[in-house]
Formats: C-alpha cells, structure tokens, sequence
C-alpha cells in the first residue's frame, strides 16, 4: 500500500518512519517534509504544503494513495479531510467540524461545559466585549489564551491581574494574528501534567501509550511556554486506576458528546490533562492530531502497525484491534533554535547527524530542510532526539547522547527532560 503524510515536522517524521516500517506499505509520500524524511528509507517528500488542501487531494488520487495521515492542525481545521471524503479518498483525522475543537478554544469551553466534562472555569471576549470588571473580580494567577490556533504558543500564564490584562489586550492587538481575535481567559489549575492521546472511529477510542510534556522553554519549567520541547513515554502520574478516570470522565463523553451533536469523531484526540492533587484529571486543551513532540516518543514505542489501527478505525472498528507497546520508556528532547519561541534564524548547518545515526535511538527532524546534501535549520523546533530504556531515566541518559552529539550556531534544549518521572523511580543500585 501507498501512505501519505501530510506535514513537515516532527510529529510527521515519526508519523512517516512508522508507517514506513510495515511490511505492507510499498511507499510514503510526505507533503512537505523535512531534512528527516527525505533520507528514510521507502520515503520521498513531495513540494506540497500542508495548508494546500486542493494540492493534497490531487496529490493523493494522482499518486492513487491508499491511506493518508494528516499530521498538523491547520489542515484538518480547513477541511482536508471531507475535501478527501469528498474524492472517495480514505484519510485518518476529524472532519471540519469536530477539528473546532482545537480551532477554537472557546468552542471547546463550552463543549466541557456542556457535557460536564472537568475543565477550569472561564470566560471568553473580544475586543469589543472585554470586561475589565470581570477580570478585576477574579483571583491570580490566571491562564490567558488566544482561541485560535497559534501553533501552541498563544498561552500566557499571568501572575497578576495587571498581566493578565496586559496579555489579553496584546492578543486583540494581533499578537498571534487572527487566533487572538477571541481570547480565553480561565483559571490557574495547580497539578501536573498529562498527554492522553487516543485514536477515535466515531464511535469507540483506542488509547495510546500515555506521555508527558514540557511547555516551558526553560529548565525547571521556567521561561515562555512553547510547543513542546521534550516529552517521555509512559506517564508515570498516569496511574492505572487514573487511566480508567480518564476514559471515563474526559475520553468516554468526549466522543459520545461529539456523536450526539452531529460531528463523529474520527483521528487522533489529544486531551491535554492536570491532574488535580486529588487525582481529578481537568482538561487543558483538546488537540485533533497526535501530539509533537509526544507523538515521537510514543511511536517509538508502538509494536503494532500505525496503517492497520488508521484502517480499523475509518472502518469503525477500533474494538476489534489492539496495540502492542515496547515496554521500554522513551524520552525525547527537543532541540530548537536560538530565539525559539519568538523569531529565529534559519540556514545553519546541522552537524553531527552521521555521528549520532551510529548511537542507539533515534533523531526525528522537525524544523530542517536539505540543501546541497547538508541538513540546515528552517524553523524554531529543529531536531528532536529520541532515547530508549528500562527506566525513564535510562532513556534520558539514551537521549541526551544523542542530543549532546549535534549542533549548530545558538542550539538550545532543556537539561532536565522527564525530571518528575526519574524523581519517582528508586535510585539505580
């Protein structure tokens, strides 16, 4: 069979190298693609963007592609996939209406809200209806967040009121563009962390190897949030008996609230969870792709073959297969550029690529293109280097040889990737 995947960062890259290991996959084409993918074996990057819906569905019946795989968010909130229903073309993520999800976080709100799914309390403005009365009543810290998609970046965690304001108020000036038009303002939720990603077929969920990320750009969780910039697989905070509270109290109504008001959910669903000192996992947000930088570190680890479970679930069938995991942890970090998250450069040579293909694990490219047969930077998030091991902490020390084995001119990446997990493990005798 023939796959498509669309996107060109790192989520992508793993997305491609996994389905390009089954033995029933001849070819994986990826529209764009990166530096990364255009040296995997049975893969071969094609110069389509991810935003040009028209040109993937011409590019899938062209190439007579069996399944596609849509990768970021922007093209699944523009309709890609009933563009590809539409053709007759079978293609794994939600439809236009069940992305609003993530394409507006105001309508999440009140999708949590209306099914009684836990969620902080909030409230949503524009410009025009802001209420400065409203704010001045409630207690900092506040989170503030641009509604629409801001590639993970439209999120300010406010200490103050003033701040708060101050936030909201760049935001309605353009700060994040059009996303910002709209803005969320909700309480802080004190507690940890969680990824919970799950694959949908409208109507059951198959849930994937839990994660965990890091927002922060700085060691210590400190610094501007961004989209990621490590993550590590299993959760140790996710518990057996809270596996089962989430399923049932975030994932279970989640996709029999998006069936019962008319949008089935198929693809990949994303719950970004804090988990409560009393265990209540409150959704953050809801994402309608695989997460990156967890997606790495979880395909690292998934046994099974991606093209089957995608193809047992356009078939709603999702009951009737399973998904086999290494038990080995996985940690990623992220390797990003100098400036990341604000503007960085582009065009420096990535070196040491070859020396770190020779050590175990893997290097997923995000922000990269090939230039000249040299890989160079062409983005904020860069690299991200992918460990394996019997205890997180093994696959930490895994990962950081590899990432200690590249550089270039102003790289940066956390120290302390998977901290929280390797503080729970007993020390090594």
């Amino acid at each position: 069979m023939k796959v498509l995947i669309v996107g060109a960062g790192g989520r992508e890259h793993a997305l491609a190298w996994k389905c390009a290991a089954s033995p029933r996959v001849t070819s994986v084409l990826v529209a764009p693609g990166n530096a990364g993918t255009a040296a995997e074996a049975k893969v071969r990057n094609v110069n389509v963007a991810a935003e040009d819906v028209a040109g993937l569905v011409q590019l899938a019946a062209s190439e007579q592609v069996d399944l596609t795989i849509i990768g970021p968010e922007a093209p699944l909130v523009a309709g890609a996939v009933d563009a590809f229903a539409a053709r007759g073309l079978k293609c794994f993520g939600p439809s236009k209406a069940a992305a609003r999800l993530e394409g507006s976080k105001a309508f999440a709100k009140e999708f949590l809200r209306r099914h009684r799914i836990p969620t902080a309390s909030s409230a949503t403005f524009t410009r025009d209806s802001f209420d400065a009365a409203w704010l001045r009543s409630q207690r900092a810290p506040l989170v503030v967040k641009a509604s629409g998609l801001a590639a993970g970046k439209g999120v300010v965690i406010a200490p103050s009121i003033e701040e708060a304001r101050t936030a909201a108020q760049a935001m309605f000036a353009g700060q994040f563009g059009e996303a910002g038009r709209e803005v969320v303002i909700e309480e802080f939720l004190p507690g940890e962390e969680a990824s919970f990603i799950v694959m949908a077929d409208g109507t059951h969920s198959l849930p994937l190897a839990s994660s965990q990320d890091h927002k922060r750009r700085d060691d210590g969780d400190r610094g501007p949030n961004t989209g990621g910039m490590g993550a590590y697989s299993p959760a140790p905070v996710v518990t057996p008996a809270l596996h089962t509270r989430i399923m049932r109290e975030v994932i279970d109504p989640a996709i029999r609230g998006l069936a019962a008001d008319g949008m089935p959910y198929t693809g990949f669903l994303y719950a970004g969870l804090m988990i409560a000192a009393d265990g209540t996992p409150n959704v953050l947000e809801f994402n309608c792709r695989c997460g990156d930088p967890e997606a790495q570190p979880i395909l690292m680890r998934l046994q099974s073959d991606l093209t089957l479970l995608c193809e047992a679930a356009l078939r709603g069938a999702l009951d009737t297969v399973g998904a086999q995991w290494d038990p080995r942890a996985a940690l990623g970090v992220v390797l990003a550029a100098a400036g990341y998250p604000d503007k960085v450069g582009k065009g420096d040579v990535i070196e040491g690529l070859e020396r770190a293909a020779r050590l175990p694990g893997k290097i997923f490219h995000a922000g990269t293109r090939l230039e000249a047969g040299k890989a160079l930077t062409n983005g904020g998030r860069v690299l991200c280097a992918v460990g394996l091991g019997a205890s997180v902490a093994e696959a930490q020390r895994a990962a950081y040889a590899l990432a200690d084995t590249v550089h270039w001119t102003g790289v940066q990446y956390r120290r302390d990737i998977g901290y929280r997990a390797v503080q729970r493990e007993p020390p090594r005798s």
